[in-house]
């Protein structure tokens, strides 16, 4: 049958993709730890150490785990060929339906469980704090700026993530200034750490009375919302406090009172705001959470270099230092200029539909980050 032979070959395709995971998860090496710690446990004095023989037999169920994953793909996989095969002999139209819906079951776990493999970062697991900074191109920037808001608002009712408004500020005349927010979700932080940077919008200006060709930047930080205690100190006197009261999208005040607080790092000019609580006291303590996890992050890199990347200033929201680019007239295409990665609809994109670009990018860094350089690319 052709549809059936058609099939196969995208089945054959598939094959690198085992290939991939097979060597990302290591499997002889993993194989020989497992001989391993059966030896270890073999010992009368394995359990003398409680904490420690939880620890290893803990190893022990994750790496039998990781290799269960893939020996299931595996076997899916050849069974998939073998019932082709039966079905094209037989011409068993009843048989390859079934074996159609198998296959898009199996490539949907294929494709997890590349994207799985490459969130191993140490936070990947978390929820993640986005904000969004309008930069250069005023009343654009603050409209483009409430469209990515939008766009990853529309990304977490995809995921199942929870979101959650740390703090918000009203654009003038339309649109957002800035608003920071988390998502709440499994490997929440692993997947949105991709979208840390600048993004730049090409389009004729609604808000130009000539409807000439505007461009505008957005920034935005992405940092794991790392909730732990974290050991880490800070001198008040680097601290400026800001209070102000809370307010939500329109303009609505959430409370009549001063409850909100910023907190600027005077030493890295990070700063943080928090309004999601009703207390002044609350919110203070939930801004100063940031700011740890914010200066811990930045004391594990040792490279300055880095150090851009992890307080969220990526460059300036200018020309030449975009990651993406959202153009809507007079053609349409959003291109990430990291990875190359395109599309056509960007009213997909802008409707959460992202997926593939981060996936790129994750694939992209699994790589060691090549042609890192950023280019303008209009």
């Amino acid at each position: 049958m052709l549809e059936l032979d058609n099939l196969k070959t995208e089945l054959l395709d598939k094959e690198s993709a085992l290939t991939e995971i097979y060597n990302s998860l290591d499997i002889e090496k993993k194989n020989s730890r497992i001989e391993e710690i059966n030896r270890l446990m073999e010992n009368n004095e394995f359990w003398d150490d409680v904490k420690k023989a939880n620890s290893i037999s803990k190893e022990l169920k994750d790496i039998n785990d990781s290799i269960d994953t893939y020996k299931k793909l595996k076997t899916t996989y050849n069974d998939l060929l073998e019932l082709i095969e039966l079905a094209n002999i037989e011409n068993d139209k009843k048989l390859a339906k079934e074996i159609i819906n198998q296959y898009q079951s199996f490539s949907l776990n294929l494709d997890d469980t590349r994207i799985s493999l490459l969130l191993s970062g140490e936070y990947d697991k978390l929820d993640a704090i986005l904000k969004l900074n309008a930069g250069s191109g005023g009343t654009e920037s603050c409209d483009f700026c409430q469209m990515l808001f939008r766009m990853y608002s529309k990304y977490a009712i995809n995921h199942s993530f929870e979101l959650s408004v740390l703090d918000y500020l009203d654009g003038d005349g339309a649109g957002i200034k800035s608003v920071s927010f988390v998502l709440k979700g499994q490997y929440a932080y692993g997947y949105l750490k991709s979208e840390m940077g600048v993004h730049r919008l090409v389009r004729l200006s609604p808000f130009n009375a000539q409807n000439k060709r505007q461009t505008s930047f957005v920034s935005l930080d992405v940092m794991p919302d790392i909730k732990d205690d974290i050991n880490i100190e800070i001198n008040e006197d680097d601290l400026k406090y800001d209070y102000y009261r809370a307010s939500g999208a329109g303009g609505q005040h959430v409370n009549k009172t001063s409850s909100a607080v910023r907190i600027t790092h005077l030493p890295t000019n990070i700063v943080v705001a928090c309004q999601e609580e009703r207390s002044q006291l609350l919110n203070k303590n939930r801004a100063l959470q940031m700011l740890k996890a914010k200066l811990f992050i930045i004391k594990q890199k040792e490279q300055a270099d880095k150090l851009s990347d992890i307080r969220g200033e990526v460059k300036d929201n200018a020309f030449g230092s975009q990651i993406r680019s959202y153009v809507l007239q007079p053609y349409k295409m959003v291109k990430d200029l990291r990875t190359g990665e395109e599309s056509g609809n960007p009213d997909a994109v802008f409707d959460g539909k992202i997926e593939k670009f981060i996936n790129a990018y994750l694939r992209w860094l699994k790589l060691g980050c090549p042609d890192r350089k950023i280019v303008n690319n209009d």
